[in-house]
């Protein structure tokens, strides 16, 4: 009979450590950080199809996204899935493509991170006013039709950013740290 209730107890204490564990697990994805996987070209020549990332979840809820923060979003379509692009304009700004460059507040930006002599390509339209709470977005990767961000589907709400990136990790030879508000 002893062995019996052991074994019950030892049981219990395998459940109790498996729901802790899932319940930890959820929290840290929820609140502190979680990874990604970039699908597709739109960050190129910054990042590429399969590279993984840390990204921070927790800064949304102390600060703001800066220009140059790298961003996961819910993508606008309500599909479920994430787009990873670059804030080029926060709350206030004014965006505005002119001839292939990109104008923050009437200043022309540097973008390092794009593939040289490449246009910024506009879809539908060419300016843009940001609204408190929303941001402007881009892929890195200007080339016709490679990135679909703000400047086809329009400025995003603070709450859609999920997450900023930290740090890529995969490929090891590419490790990288991420500095927020930076053109990294």
């Amino acid at each position: 009979m002893k062995r019996k209730e052991e074994s019950s107890t030892t049981a219990m204490e395998v459940v109790k450590l498996v729901v802790t564990a899932v319940v930890l697990a959820v929290i840290i994805r929820t609140f502190i950080f979680n990874t990604t996987m970039v699908i597709g070209q739109s960050m190129e020549p910054t990042l590429h199809q399969n590279e993984r990332m840390i990204c921070l979840v927790f800064p949304k809820y102390f600060s703001d996204p800066e220009r140059g923060d790298i961003v996961i979003i819910d993508a606008p379509d309500g599909s479920g899935k994430e787009y990873v692009k670059r804030v080029a304009g926060v709350p206030g700004d004014e965006i505005s493509i002119e001839n292939g460059d990109v104008f923050v507040n009437g200043v022309q930006i540097e973008e390092p991170y794009i593939h040289r002599g490449v246009e910024t390509e506009i879809y539908n339209k060419s300016d843009w006013k940001l609204a408190p709470g929303e941001f402007f977005v881009m892929g890195d990767n200007r080339h016709r039709g490679m990135s679909i961000d703000s400047r086809y589907f329009g400025p995003v709400p603070k709450e859609h950013i999920r997450s900023r990136a930290a740090l890529r990790y995969y490929p090891f030879s590419k490790f990288t740290v991420f500095h927020h508000g930076e053109n990294n």
